[in-house]
């Protein structure tokens, strides 16, 4: 069973910087896929960001230019550094994780979830 952890949420003022990170344990080996998701109060939950094990990357439009997405596979964690940051922003972020061969778009479904971390940002 593979287990997901975020940290690194808070608040921060519009413009200002957050960095999160997913540690995953589990895993069994293999090609996958891992990705940030948000939620929003009043709203449903739509991806951020994906990247597989191959290192490729995909982004949401509201986040591209301002938002990256990276992994350190030595320690297997998974990070989204956030920068110029919006109140829109605000949000519940998960870490999510599947199995995957080949590209990843952000848009796609995840089978492992984390808890998830809240992201506040004030104007």
């Amino acid at each position: 069973q593979v287990h997901l952890v975020e940290s690194g949420g808070g608040s921060v003022q519009s413009g200002g910087s957050l960095r999160l990170s997913c540690v995953a344990s589990g895993y069994t080996g293999g090609s996958y896929c891992m990705g940030w998701f948000r939620q929003a109060p009043g709203k449903e939950r739509e991806g951020v960001a994906t990247i597989n094990s191959r290192g490729s990357t995909s982004y949401a439009d509201s986040v591209k230019g301002r938002f990256t997405i990276s992994q350190d596979n030595d320690k297997n964690t998974l990070h989204l550094q956030m920068n110029s940051l919006k109140p829109e922003d605000t949000a519940m972020y998960y870490c999510a994780s599947k199995r995957w061969l080949g590209f990843c778009p952000y848009y796609y479904g995840m089978d492992y979830w984390g808890k998830g971390i809240l992201v506040t940002i004030s104007s």
